[in-house]
């Protein structure tokens, strides 16, 4: 399983990703998920991926060189690098589909493509395993990839696009957070890259491990203020009553008081 999480912000990108993959029970393995393509002063592109590892290498192994190399680089737009990713992917696609399929298994594989090209705005797309691909809107700023359920609600909560990048780094910490302690098939080291608008080169990135201070000491602050927080809520004030032999509670009968 895997953990991707990107958003978009007016002062620019956020990635976050997980490097934990499994076949079995027996046997997980740590792989990267992030792979940066970036011409300083010219163009950065961020590609985060899920799904089955070998058709995300194969994708990677065709961008990296060849013609689809070549459309990448000399794209004008991120629009025409998430169509690159996508016809990358349909490549791999007709070439593998039938042989993975003789032995059960899904061709199952996305990316998330985000970054900035001169001359253009910071965008960020979800690349889907067909091909076909979506941008991010005003409504909807971030992307996940695989395991998103646990970390979406900070997300909803928290990400808006005047949203510092410091306030959304730790914003996509935390909803990495919440997904590691509720599945256990996403795991350390974690890649993050974090893209300043109009920058056009990256400037910082890092990989965090067991003991990191930092992602620690966010991980037991961010759960003693949870906690902290359910404690200072108000309890239920509930109505004498008993219906066969329980407490009896209506919409109409809970009501909330002030401690």
């Amino acid at each position: 399983m895997t953990y991707c999480v990107a958003t978009l912000l007016d002062r620019g990108l956020v990635f976050l990703s997980d490097s934990r993959t499994n076949a079995g029970m027996d046997q997980i393995s740590t792989y990267r998920k992030m792979t940066v393509f970036e011409r300083a002063g010219d163009r950065v592109i961020v590609l985060l991926t899920a799904g089955n590892l070998s058709i995300s290498q194969s994708v990677i192994d065709l961008l990296s060189k060849g013609a689809l190399s070549d459309q990448l680089w000399s794209a004008s737009s991120l629009s025409d690098v998430a169509a690159v990713v996508g016809e990358a992917l349909r490549q791999i696609h007709q070439r593998d589909q039938m042989a993975l399929n003789s032995f059960g298994l899904d061709f199952n594989c996305s990316f998330l493509v985000g970054g900035q090209i001169k001359g253009e705005r910071c965008r960020l797309f979800n690349v889907y395993t067909a091909g076909n691909f979506i941008e991010t809107s005003d409504d909807n700023h971030y992307f996940q990839l695989g395991e998103s359920k646990y970390g979406k609600p900070v997300l909803d909560r928290v990400l808006a696009p005047d949203v510092s990048l410091d306030d959304a780094t730790k914003c996509l910490l935390i909803s990495m957070d919440s997904t590691l302690r509720s599945n256990l098939s996403v795991g350390l080291p974690l890649d993050m890259l974090i893209y300043e608008a109009d920058s056009l080169a990256v400037t910082k990135t890092t990989k965090i491990s067991e003991g990191d201070r930092y992602f620690e000491d966010i991980r037991s602050r961010w759960g003693s203020l949870l906690q902290d927080a359910f404690h200072e809520l108000p309890n239920p004030q509930w109505d004498e009553g008993s219906v066969d032999g329980m407490t009896a509670l209506s919409t109409d009968s809970l009501r909330f008081h002030d401690q």
